[in-house]
């Protein structure tokens, strides 16, 4: 009895320990919960109720081009466009918007690849990608001797093509949209389609935006070019929101506020002039939770579309110098000794101003698909290609001579040609008497040039001996002149790659004779534009320039806004030299155009205008696209230039025609320098009168 009564009072004092423990760990948790609340509530209900706000930029319209008589060259068609702006979304959540959107509109799959494809299973069918992978591999990943790379590599090349196949054509629609959806940038829209988008597709997405997170209806832009292909490779191209910032300047084009898939200018006047261009875009500023749902949206800033460019260019010249060009060179290629030519160019600048009329170019090209021989535009090189041009420097030349002290107005020399020993002679095309610099420019004297450069380079010649020279200096002095009127440097015109040419490396003697008649170094049509306007002006080096004004984007009743910017004409620098050499040189500029003998006289004796100018024939070796392709060693070729100015008393035109490797035989000359020359001036004084 006593051992019972013992065991009974043990049981309610067990029980009071554990209901004091139970309180006990009861007040502890309170206490807990209390102190949480009060110290750290408002941290977590900070944290709660977190909010990001994140700036997204729409773009805007880009600036238009016009000629300088304010015709529209490069305008914004309004496409219509649907869009995606990821703003946090799952994959799931990215893969539910596709399937709803592809319900809606119709989205071609070209841009569908087998490995989206791939993706795309794996993404639809977990379980089954996820037994593609062995027991031992799954062994080896956790050993870390295969990565998560590898297991998902593996999985996608061990997809059949039966597997493949399961895709439907409605899901391959699906993933096309899922594919444009993971382009874009988080909070950046991305174009989903803006082609063949039709009224119905813009209705019902607008319908039925609240169950398409992240989709949106707008309106998109596409450049469009009026005159058609004219001058296109000058104007340039804009990348498409596929190819987004150029990775080369993607540091530099984030910093200046842009997105990673908007478009800019990647070539020429739409690269050279993109801020002016871009616009500024409409902002808008999203407020998100913590989980990126967009919970505010507030405008902060209208867009405003890009500034206007007003160009130099006539664009009825420049088509009418296009047709002159292609007339001609085709007209040539059915002459003999014309195999391998292929291109000309040429270059209006007004003198005064640097203004660049027209600049025009034409290449033949043989198509790969048809095997038939195609003309396509390339203005780009009138700047960005050279050549030796000839006779047409020896303006210049005579220049430097007189400056020099090699020659003062009036010096004679004797046409008898040149012998340096143990090297061929080196003579003008004929016998042409005893000559003063304006009649040697007339005849277009290659003897008395080099008399002319001996002297420079202070040598002694007598015939059949070594020429030797005591002014080491020579090349140098020469070529600075030449730089002085824009032969042999760049002219500074507002496009980007310009050339400078290639300068010969040899110093021996012989070269500097071929360097003051044109054979030496190379020059582009728009370095002979330069240096010809320096001589119709007078000596001033003007900076040629194709952009005349920038506008501001104008009011929806203005064609042209008002003017923000006018490009005045620029001087690089002015020759240093007597009005009276320049003078003399204008003269024989005249004479070659104007009195019988001058070598262009057959051509330009019976303008009306006035024309004053230089011919050029320079032997070049051939180095272009046909090279491979001729079974040897191509033979030497005749480059033939023109440069000009009319009138020849108060210029308000000059001139440079270049076209290379125009013929190959002596006696196979065609005169395409003239030929086109001639309708060219002819051309631009008779649309001024119109």
């Amino acid at each position: 009895m006593e051992q019972q009564k013992k065991k009974k009072s043990h049981f309610p004092f067990r029980l009071n320990v554990l209901f004091f423990s139970v309180f006990l760990l009861f007040s502890i948790l309170i206490l807990r919960l209390g102190f949480v609340q009060i110290v750290y509530g408002e941290n977590f209900k900070r944290d709660l109720e977190r909010k990001e706000a994140i700036t997204i930029s729409n773009p805007v319209p880009r600036g238009k081009m016009f000629d300088r008589h304010y015709r529209v060259i490069v305008n914004n068609t309004p496409r219509k466009a649907i869009t995606f702006t990821n703003q946090g979304y799952s994959q799931t959540e990215l893969l539910e918007t596709a399937e709803k959107l592809a319900g809606l509109i119709e989205k071609t799959t070209e841009k569908v690849t087998d490995r989206d494809q791939r993706d795309f299973w794996v993404l639809k069918n977990p379980k089954r990608a996820e037994e593609k992978i062995t027991k031992q591999e799954h062994a080896l990943y956790t050993a870390k001797k295969l990565s998560d790379i590898d297991l998902y590599r593996l999985k996608l090349e061990r997809i059949t093509e039966a597997e493949l196949k399961e895709i439907s054509d409605r899901d391959m629609e699906v993933l096309a949209i899922y594919k444009e959806f993971n382009n874009g940038y988080k909070f950046s829209p991305q174009i989903v389609k803006n082609e063949h988008v039709t009224d119905h597709e813009i209705a019902v997405v607008s319908e039925n935006l609240q169950s398409l997170p992240g989709v949106d209806t707008t309106t998109d832009w596409e450049r469009t070019y009026p005159f058609d292909l004219t001058l296109k490779s000058l104007l340039g191209k804009v990348t498409n929101s596929e190819e987004g910032l150029p990775a080369e300047q993607l540091e530099y084009y984030l910093s200046k506020g842009y997105n990673r898939n908007d478009r800019v200018g990647k070539s020429q006047l739409e690269f050279q002039y993109e801020e002016i261009l871009r616009g500024y875009k409409s902002k808008i500023r999203n407020v998100t939770d913590k989980s990126g749902n967009v919970i505010e949206s507030h405008p902060i800033t209208d867009g405003k579309n890009g500034k206007d460019l007003v160009l130099t260019i006539d664009m009825d010249l420049q088509k009418a110098i296009d047709r002159i060009i292609e007339d001609e060179l085709w007209a040539v290629k059915k002459l003999p000794g014309t195999v391998l030519t292929d291109r000309a160019y040429v270059v209006l600048m007004d003198p005064f101003t640097g203004e660049i009329l027209a600049m025009s170019g034409k290449k033949m090209i043989k198509n790969p698909d048809t095997g038939r021989t195609e003309m396509i535009d390339d203005a780009l090189g009138t700047f960005t290609t050279t050549y030796n041009v000839g006779s047409t420097v020896k303006g210049a030349t005579i220049l430097t001579g007189y400056k020099t002290g090699a020659i003062s107005p009036g010096t004679t020399f004797d046409d008898s040609g040149i012998k340096i020993k143990d090297t061929p002679i080196k003579k003008s095309y004929a016998y042409l008497g005893r000559l003063n610099e304006i009649s040697a420019l007339k005849k277009s004297s290659n003897v008395y040039m080099f008399h002319t450069a001996i002297r420079m380079g202070k040598g002694h010649y007598e015939y059949d001996k070594p020429l030797n020279f005591n002014n080491p200096m020579a090349f140098e002095t020469i070529r600075n002149s030449f730089a002085s009127f824009g032969l042999g440097t760049r002219t500074g015109i507002d496009l980007p790659n310009e050339q400078t040419g290639f300068k010969g490396t040899s110093k021996l003697p012989g070269y500097l004779l071929d360097l003051v008649i044109g054979q030496y170094d190379t020059y582009s049509a728009m370095q002979l534009a330069q240096y010809i306007s320096t001589i119709a002006n007078g000596g001033n080096r003007m900076q040629p320039h194709v952009v005349k004004e920038i506008r501001n984007a104008p009011s929806d009743t203005d064609e042209v806004g008002p003017v923000f910017q006018e490009m005045n004409p620029k001087v690089l620098n002015t020759i240093d030299m007597k009005k009276e050499w320049m003078n003399r040189v204008q003269i024989g500029f005249k004479k070659v155009m104007q009195e019988p003998g001058g070598t262009a006289y057959k051509f330009f004796g019976n303008a009306r205008y006035s024309p004053a100018g230089k011919t050029g024939t320079a032997e070049a070796f051939y180095d272009g696209p046909f090279r491979k392709n001729y079974g040897k060693e191509p033979p030497p070729v005749m480059n033939l230039s023109l440069v000009g100015y009319a009138p020849s008393t108060h210029p308000e035109v000059a001139m440079a025609v270049l076209v290379p490797w125009a013929y190959q035989g002596e006696k196979n000359d065609n005169r395409a320098n003239l030929k086109i020359g001639r309708r060219v001036m002819d051309t631009y004084f008779r649309l001024k009168k119109q």
